[in-house]
């Protein structure tokens, strides 16, 4: 008999491919390495997917996002629709709620934001912490283990939360919370030293629906200890058979976000004095965020600049070499509606001319990381300035939505 093939989906920046195809083969299933843009005819025979951990396309916009908005994604949804089984650990993690297959496959309903523990930046978190499983065993094709398992975590957004606090008893009622971050008791918390990230409900996994996707922060493929995860896996699939002749062709519901509605955002007054940081040189997360974009909105050319908007003087900033590098940045300055350029050899503000037909969006991420080092009162984010096209056509949700995540973000017009 043949073993279970499971297809390790490897996007640009992914770093977690050997370990786990390596925890794959020790559940005696077979890995199949396959790259974003291979051609999908090559997954005719494949049972499963597994999107690994690592860093896609650098984490550009936020973790997840591209890959989330890649054209094999589109696949994957139709072959979970089918009830094939997809996993992805962190970052796979990162994509799955992104592309919202995670919870619900009914569009985007939560982020997986940066870590913060009571409104605190928390950073990079690189440890072992204890998962144990919340949900039934027979509840979703990862959770058939008990007891507690002890992984390491690494990652910088992996903080499951949504605004829409309705969603969470949802989850509880359908038993889709499926792993939750406890003590080596197996005591469930939300306390930092349990949950460093700050993740609601102290989650650190979530299933779909039917059980068939699931979505986990930690990284069981990293340590022997994780393999009863990957048992459970080639154990679902034998108790869940899918018909291949039914796989590679089209979905019998589409699954994903779909929801291309009209937003109305914010005008945002100015606030204090604001700069406005573009790079000189080539900027690789403007540009890939623009082809994120420019599936959208084809015509869409892109900008991307930090923004800061202080209460003291602007050399907090323009003299603070991590924050405005003069080598390869450039800096305009907002003083209520007039603008100025920086001029950095002069150390003074020269009168600028802005072209108002431009669509300028701001986004801030909750809570605001980048400003615990100004004085109270600043503020920080990124500028997306959208040119070639007009506030029509930007403010719509599936737009905004490679944006901002509205779940741990906001998004206004400037």
């Amino acid at each position: 008999m043949s073993k279970l093939k499971i297809a390790v989906l490897s996007f640009p920046g992914n770093n977690c491919e050997v370990e786990s195809v390596r925890a794959i083969r020790n559940a005696d299933m077979e890995a199949v390495f396959f790259r974003w843009n291979d051609d999908v005819s090559k997954l005719g025979d494949i049972d499963g997917y597994f999107i690994p951990g690592g860093f896609s396309y650098e984490d550009r916009g936020r973790a997840g996002m591209i890959s989330a908005r890649d054209p094999i994604l589109e696949f994957i949804k139709e072959e979970a629709a089918k009830g094939k089984v997809v996993i992805g650990n962190c970052n796979g993690a990162q994509v799955l709620v992104e592309s919202g297959l995670i919870p619900n496959a009914d569009g985007l309903q939560m982020s997986l934001a940066h870590n913060a523990v009571d409104g605190e930046a928390t950073g990079f978190l690189s440890e072992w912490i204890w998962v144990t499983p919340s949900c039934d065993r027979d509840r979703c094709c990862t959770s058939n283990w008990e007891g507690t398992m002890h992984m390491p975590i690494a990652h910088g957004e992996g903080r499951f939360t949504t605004t829409d606090k309705d969603l969470f008893e949802k989850l509880k009622a359908n038993n889709q919370i499926a792993f939750q971050y406890c003590s080596e008791e197996g005591n469930v918390s939300e306390d930092k030293v349990v949950t460093p990230n700050g993740s609601e409900y102290a989650i650190a996994g979530l299933c779909n629906l039917e059980g068939n996707v699931v979505a986990l922060m930690p990284h069981p493929e990293r340590t022997p200890k994780g393999d009863p995860y990957f048992a459970s896996v080639k154990k679902w699939i034998e108790a869940h058979p899918v018909n291949k002749d039914d796989c590679c062709k089209p979905a019998c519901r589409q699954a994903g976000n779909n929801n291309n509605s009209a937003v109305d955002l914010r005008q945002r007054d100015p606030v204090g004095v604001e700069i406005f940081i573009e790079t000189i040189i080539v900027n690789n997360e403007e540009r890939t965020v623009e082809q994120a974009a420019r599936r959208q909105l084809k015509d869409i050319s892109l900008k991307q600049m930090k923004y800061f908007s202080l209460t003291g003087n602007p050399q907090e900033v323009l003299g603070t070499i991590s924050l405005f590098n003069a080598n390869k940045e450039k800096a305009a300055i907002r003083r209520g509606k007039e603008f100025f350029s920086w001029d950095s050899d002069a150390k003074k503000e020269v009168p600028l001319d802005i072209d108002k037909q431009q669509v300028v969006l701001l986004r801030r991420d909750i809570p605001d990381t980048g400003s615990a080092g100004l004085k109270e009162g600043s503020q920080t984010g990124v500028c997306y300035v959208c040119s070639g096209v007009t506030k029509k056509e930007v403010c719509n949700s599936d737009v905004l939505e490679i944006f901002g995540n509205p779940h741990s973000s906001t998004l206004e017009l400037l």
